[in-house]
């Protein structure tokens, strides 16, 4: 395994690299600033447009999909250290237009959509001039197991009925939100991972309500947000179902072992942030006539975090590596084993840098407290760590039997 970038990759980790320092990390307080300032905080703020302009001329712009047509068409493995770099600033991904949930929704219509849900959908939100949703967690049901799920996509004539009420619906708040991928129960006869469709639903469909946005540790995560909706008698056409009845597994897990790969890696991006801060508050503050790097166990912090930042990604670019050569399926135990690693690598890191900063790190005037919601909301996203945990034993029990 050879985990290299390429030449093209380091092109583009140079060009990303500037990018970030010369107008991203420089525009977070603006952008900030405008959401705080604002009646509400549901709007984009104007320097976010900006800065999607400047990286689309730059060409840096849909750098998470593998298809040329559509972008510079990187592999897993050459993305990967750009979804890192974007990973130290949350607004960074936007910026690109790798943020999630667009980027899986992105991957299922480029993947299983028709033409004209391709025609209709997806070039929107290849050209970032519209914002997606994806329901799929439900508040009454344990979600982390699918075949739960309560809501129901049900044929009805030339139509698909839903209902149900989803939740943590990311991106629901956002002014440019159009449309969302709803999953739902569509025949409880089939085998276990046919029961299931996903449906595209335009937001503005009658009997679609948003119930509440959802704060995550008291915030609100503007513009994008998280939020609970009913889907109430909600009728759309048949060919708004991706791909057809039934295959609603299939997708899911056709969505998430890439999106893995960009979440993870921009945990490691967030760890490295934390840890550059962490390092510059401990040389430059004073405490007890010293300063704090040198007090109490602070350099063996420092010392562990690197080491743990370094296997972390380690095993996420292989991960990446065995997607491109062997296949989503084959790298299973990977996925999973990385989807656990980072985000408690970066979990643990970013809570260090804040008890380094002292009350400053509990402030928004250092990043720490929204990387730390990100880092701890990831480790129950896309599967808890426990659910990851049980594939894992599964696959290396399995082998062991063999």
């Amino acid at each position: 395994m050879d985990f290299a970038a390429s030449p093209r990759a380091r092109t583009y980790i140079a060009k990303v690299e500037a990018f970030l320092r010369d107008e991203i990390i420089p525009a977070e307080a603006e952008y900030f600033a405008y959401l705080r300032q604002s009646p509400s905080i549901w709007v984009q703020p104007p320097v976010m447009e900006e800065l999607k302009a400047k990286a689309k001329a730059a060409g840096l712009w849909n750098l998470f999909l593998p298809d040329p047509e559509h972008g510079p068409g990187l592999s897993t493995l050459e993305y990967a250290p750009l979804a890192e770099l974007s990973g130290r600033s949350l607004i960074a991904p936007e910026v690109f237009n790798c943020n999630a949930p667009d980027t899986g929704n992105m991957e299922v219509l480029h993947r299983y959509g028709s033409r004209e849900q391709k025609e209709r959908w997806l070039a929107p939100l290849l050209d970032g001039t519209i914002r997606s949703v994806f329901c799929m967690t439900e508040p009454e049901v344990a979600s982390s197991d699918a075949t739960n799920m309560q809501a129901t996509a049900y044929l009805e004539g030339d139509e698909v009925v839903c209902n149900g009420l989803k939740w943590w619906s990311s991106g629901l708040g956002h002014p440019n939100a159009q449309v969302a991928i709803f999953m739902g129960l569509s025949d409880p006869k089939a085998a276990k991972h046919q029961q299931h469709s996903m449906v595209l639903i335009p937001l503005d469909r009658p009997g679609v309500k948003i119930k509440r946005m959802l704060p995550v540790f008291g915030v609100y995560d503007a513009p994008f947000g998280h939020g609970e909706v009913r889907f109430d008698q909600v009728r759309v056409p048949q060919d708004h179902l991706i791909a057809g009845v039934g295959r609603g597994f299939e997708i899911a897990q056709g969505r998430l072992g890439p999106g893995r790969i960009h979440h993870c890696m921009r945990a490691i991006g967030a760890a490295e942030r934390a840890l550059e801060l962490m390092i510059a508050r401990g040389q430059q503050r004073i405490a007890f006539g010293r300063p704090i790097i040198d007090l109490g166990g602070n350099r063996d912090i420092i010392a562990n975090a690197r080491m743990a930042i370094e296997q972390a990604r380690l095993l996420t670019l292989k991960a990446a590596w065995m997607i491109d050569h062997v296949g989503v399926k084959a790298a299973m135990s990977e996925i999973s084993q990385i989807k656990v690693v980072a985000p408690n690598v970066a979990q643990t890191i970013i809570d260090q840098a804040i008890q380094m900063f002292g009350g400053a790190g509990l402030s928004e005037d250092v990043p720490l407290t929204a990387l730390y919601a990100y880092a701890r909301v990831l480790r129950i996203a896309d599967g808890p760590d426990e659910v990851h945990r049980a594939l894992i034993a599964k696959l290396e029990l399995k082998r062991h039997a063999q």
